[in-house]
């Protein structure tokens, strides 16, 4: 496999460098550009949070490459806004043709393929993170990924929704890029949850290919491990010991 011939550093490091040009290029010219920054705080933070783990947590480059290909597409969006990336002028160059002609749609719709891909690209990460910090096993590795792409989801559409109101006028409505659609959050997490569902059944069916334990290690994590009920019992407890 390539990304295994390839020195670790040498890769990650190329990896970094090709996203800092990315941003770099999404922010010149960028149509909107107080919405570029409001885009991109989150990315910023994230990017900084890679960096500062990187020794202690160092990803796979399976992961890292995942989450390069995650950002390539959210900086796209940034440039044009979500709601104004011109794919169909591209798919018109291209095909002679709009993409939004060939399939019948109505709406831009860029951000749905973001939304997508932050569960069919991120899931994967995520769940390195929590079966080797967390050691997560089972039914667990693949369902907490799960949960994690749902529940920020959730958060990121409460994010934009307060963003909007925060800043008002077309700041806001450039943010939020509902596109008149009064369903668009509940769409977009559909997809984050649907493009993790994807994620996590691939890993699954590798997995099951290759990993030895796989149906014993699933069962095992279905157990009951600790007997002793919680909640005001355990209170007791902690409360005498």
């Amino acid at each position: 496999m390539l990304l295994t011939r390839l020195p670790r550093g040498r890769y990650i490091g190329a990896l970094a460098v090709l996203l800092v040009i990315v941003v770099v290029l999404s922010g010149i010219g960028a149509h909107y550009p107080h919405d570029w920054w409001l885009e991109n705080a989150l990315v910023l933070g994230f990017i900084a949070f890679l960096a500062a783990t990187y020794r202690r947590l160092p990803l796979s480059r399976v992961s890292y490459t995942l989450i390069f290909l995650f950002l390539c597409l959210h900086e796209t969006g940034a440039h044009w806004t979500y709601s104004e990336v011109p794919y169909n002028d591209w798919t018109r160059t291209l095909f002679g043709t709009s993409l939004n002609d060939m399939l019948g749609w109505q709406r831009n719709h860029f951000d749905r393929l973001v939304h997508f891909s932050y569960g069919l690209l991120l899931a994967y990460p995520v769940r390195e993170v929590f079966v080797r910090v967390a050691e997560a096993r089972g039914l667990w590795a693949y369902f907490l990924p799960l949960d994690v792409t749902m529940s920020t989801s959730m958060i990121y559409e409460l994010i934009e929704w307060l963003a909007a109101e925060a800043f008002g006028g077309e700041l806001g409505a450039a943010y939020l890029g509902t596109q008149g659609d009064i369903w668009d959050a509940h769409k977009d997490m559909l997809l984050a949850t649907t493009g993790a569902m994807i994620a996590m059944l691939i890993t699954a069916a590798l997995n099951v290919r290759f990993q030895r334990d796989f149906a014993r290690e699933f069962v095992d994590s279905l157990r009951v491990k600790g007997r002793a009920p919680l909640g005001e019992d355990e209170i007791e407890r902690m409360r005498r010991g």
